[in-house]
């Protein structure tokens, strides 16, 4: 309650923009004080529990509860993060060389939809700035997973070798690779979601990660974040061609064009919208691709999990794992026990031993 009753109000009195910052700028230094984890741990951290324990992609979750890609760009507070309860930590995005993003203001709050909308554009330090980071961690207490992107002044035809220019600098410390080929904030990225590009994009990718597998002795994998502004069609067509391609698993959702259901003022900014308006349209989106992949590949939910009600619906249509950005802007830390708890219950409510056995059950 001390982030809710106390620190939200102060927070949400600044700039969205710089009240981030400061959140990032706090967690990074919390992995620099002595004993500073410890107390943040007991306050928010979440113990291992069998019944919500999970390996996927050759990984270990001690919790399906991830973080999204977005709030640490940099992976700058990726110890203090891995404190709070998540299960992962998605970094980036990242480009190969730095870049601003776009002009400010890019970030909105939009408080009664509890929502936010940003139109940052690949804003980071580059990749040879998260490989320091990333190293100097030596050792990972959750799965770090990597988002990758191209920078702005890339062509779409030359794309596939920023995506490989990133794998090759940050292979040896990301656990996992996220392509991100579905932010509305680079102009034309989203075109490489469809048809010829997408399948000549994602071909050279996994021959880059198997030669960087085959080199390590390891088998990491790359998932593929898409986007939930498609129709069934494109849908299906997309779907097709990243099950083809090799790739080990998909995010739905990344942030969306749509301003359904949403009232405040701030629905009028450009950019792409997360939170709770997207609830509903990710997890039909998780539940359309489990169908057309039989659920032969996983799923990673994203968009739009507030409660623990949201993340089993999302499970319950397909997903392994389940990942959180705006609510723990709304809610906090806090969020991470109350999903965990809320979880457990459902699945005891359901007759479930672990979580595994929730997954896609409404295609049964």
């Amino acid at each position: 309650m001390l982030y809710r009753n106390f620190l939200k109000p102060i927070f949400f009195r600044m700039d969205p923009e710089r009240a981030h910052h400061t959140v990032m700028g706090g967690m990074s230094a919390a992995g620099k004080i002595p004993g500073a984890l410890a107390i943040i741990k007991g306050l928010y951290g979440v113990k291992e529990d069998p019944m919500l324990a999970s390996d996927v992609f050759g990984l270990h979750f001690h919790s399906p509860i991830g973080l999204a890609a977005g709030l640490d760009k940099n992976a700058e507070a990726v110890r203090g993060m891995s404190a709070v309860g998540f299960g992962f930590l998605e970094v980036g995005t990242v480009t190969p060389v730095g870049q601003p993003g776009n002009d400010k203001p890019r970030m909105f709050r939009l408080p009664p939809d509890e929502a936010l909308i940003n139109r940052m554009g690949f804003n980071n330090e580059g990749a040879d700035a998260m490989l320091n980071r990333l190293t100097a961690l030596k050792q990972h207490t959750v799965p770090v997973w990597v988002n990758i992107g191209k920078n702005k002044v890339t062509p779409n035809d030359q794309a596939h070798e920023d995506y490989l220019t990133c794998i090759r600098k940050l292979y040896s410390e990301a656990d996992l690779f996220v392509v991100n080929i579905s932010s509305p904030n680079t102009p034309n990225l989203r075109n490489l979601q469809h048809g010829e590009e997408l399948r000549q994009l994602l071909g050279q990718i996994v021959l880059e990660m198997k030669k960087q597998n085959e080199s390590a002795g390891k088998n990491k994998a790359v998932l593929v974040k898409i986007a939930p502004d498609v129709t069934e069609e494109e849908l299906a067509h997309m779907t097709e061609t990243i099950v083809d391609s090799g790739v080990s698993g998909i995010i739905a959702t990344n942030t969306t064009l749509s301003r359904m259901g949403t009232t405040h003022a701030n629905r009028s900014e450009t950019g792409g919208l997360s939170g709770r308006p997207l609830t509903k349209r990710s997890a039909d989106v998780i539940r359309q691709v489990y169908q057309l992949t039989e659920g032969k590949i996983p799923i990673i939910g994203s968009g739009g999990v507030f409660t623990a009600e949201d993340a089993y619906a999302q499970i319950c249509a397909g997903a392994s794992l389940v990942e959180i950005y705006t609510s723990f802007i709304y809610r906090g830390p806090d969020v991470n026990r109350e999903l965990a708890k809320g979880l457990k219950e459902l699945l005891q409510r359901d007759g479930y031993k672990h979580i595994s056995e929730a997954i896609g059950r409404d295609h049964r």
